[in-house]
């Protein structure tokens, strides 16, 4: 059975490079255009990972990452932020809320896949 990653960006560019990588190595893919999107797919189903971007409209990142851990059923969920963020303040923020990994954009699609495999491991 194949894991399931929740791509989170408001890049619809973005999103179709990191979906095109994960689905290439095996993985089924939902996508949202921000954290409320993403909230709001968040519906019951087994997601193994949540890949998400920090700076976006309606609802950031970080404000992602709080609002799923308080969901029982994703509190274990890892996230991986996938930004243009690289300032060591921001990374230290994304960690306090519960971010697993951090990766800092324009990303190669291996790096990324070798995260994504340590985190749904």
């Amino acid at each position: 059975m194949s894991k399931t990653i929740l791509i989170v960006d408001d890049s619809s560019s973005v999103r179709s490079v990191v979906g095109i990588a994960l689905k290439g190595a095996g993985y089924d893919v939902i996508e949202a255009c921000d954290g409320k999107d993403a909230l709001a797919k968040l519906t019951g189903q087994k997601v193994h990972l949540i890949v998400s971007d920090v700076n976006m409209p309606n609802m950031d990142g970080i404000t992602l990452v709080k609002e799923v851990k308080k969901l029982p059923a994703y509190k274990f969920t890892p996230i991986c932020m996938l930004t243009t963020e690289a300032e060591a303040s921001k990374m230290a923020e994304g960690k306090a809320a519960g971010a697993k990994a951090w990766i800092v954009k324009p990303f190669q699609p291996p790096k990324l896949l070798d995260v994504v495999s340590k985190l749904v491991a």
